[in-house]
């Protein structure tokens, strides 16, 4: 468990409660952001509304790669998402966003791989008035609204953008983060990609992980839109993806 404080152990401390633990501080984050799917914190575990529980912590000290390979809800948090931040290289391994619970997620969004993610997808307008389309993206959990609105900011934004976000480089596929047998955040329809050719990619500097040299040309001002909306940004990422933006509102809270 991380002993870190934050706006929700501080609220208890004034209260003058006693602080509250990183699992419940995780638990009370998810069940904010997720209000239609997590119905309370108990005992240690998430209750999804479902019935479904999810332990919030493992009990288990975990290694960078372990907890990017199997990280419970608490390990999510590991690293605070910084949010409006001046772009600048992260410190080796900081990749607040990439620590993905899948049975969290799958319980929200469906499992792309038992084909339950299809049935929650809708077609988003993306900047139409720069021939941007149509994309697909999930439904569920405010992902498609928040996209929309992400969509309608940008297009009242400088048109130099439009270099940025055109062509999308997709949203909705069900398969695996390369390198990885884990399923990408695009299997859930909640990430989108925008345009890879002014993009940046660790692996394209160093598959091997061990001399990643951070690049980024995307503009700060653009992932200021998306991060507002909920959505963390790749180059926040030692192992940065410049063009990736994904639907993580309990990251932004």
């Amino acid at each position: 468990m991380s002993p870190r404080l934050d706006v929700f152990a501080v609220t208890l401390l004034l209260a003058g409660l006693a602080p509250a633990t990183a699992e419940e501080t995780a638990g009370e984050k998810l069940r904010a952001a997720y209000p239609g799917f997590v119905d309370r914190v108990e005992a240690g575990d998430l209750v999804l509304k479902s019935g479904l529980r999810v332990r919030i912590d493992d009990g288990r000290t975990k290694s960078f790669d372990e907890r990017l390979a199997d990280p419970d809800p608490d390990d999510m948090f590991a690293d605070p998402y910084p949010k409006g931040a001046p772009v600048a290289a992260p410190a080796k391994d900081f990749d607040p966003g990439r620590y993905r619970n899948a049975a969290f997620f799958d319980a929200i969004y469906g499992d792309c791989r038992k084909g339950e993610v299809t049935k929650a997808l809708v077609s988003v307008p993306w900047v139409p008035k720069w021939g941007g389309g149509h994309v697909k993206f999930s439904s569920r959990a405010g992902a498609a609204e928040a996209l929309a609105a992400v969509s309608k900011e940008l297009e009242a934004g400088p048109a130099e953008w439009k270099r940025y976000l055109v062509p999308s480089a997709g949203t909705y596929n069900c398969r695996v983060i390369a390198g990885t047998t884990r399923v990408s955040a695009h299997g859930w329809g909640i990430a989108i990609d925008v345009n890879d050719r002014a993009s940046d990619y660790w692996r394209w500097s160093d598959p091997s992980g061990r001399k990643v040299v951070f690049k980024n040309r995307i503009p700060a001002e653009i992932a200021a839109v998306f991060e507002r909306h909920g959505f963390v940004w790749g180059a926040r990422w030692y192992h940065y993806d410049t063009m990736h933006f994904e639907y993580r509102p309990e990251m932004l809270r």
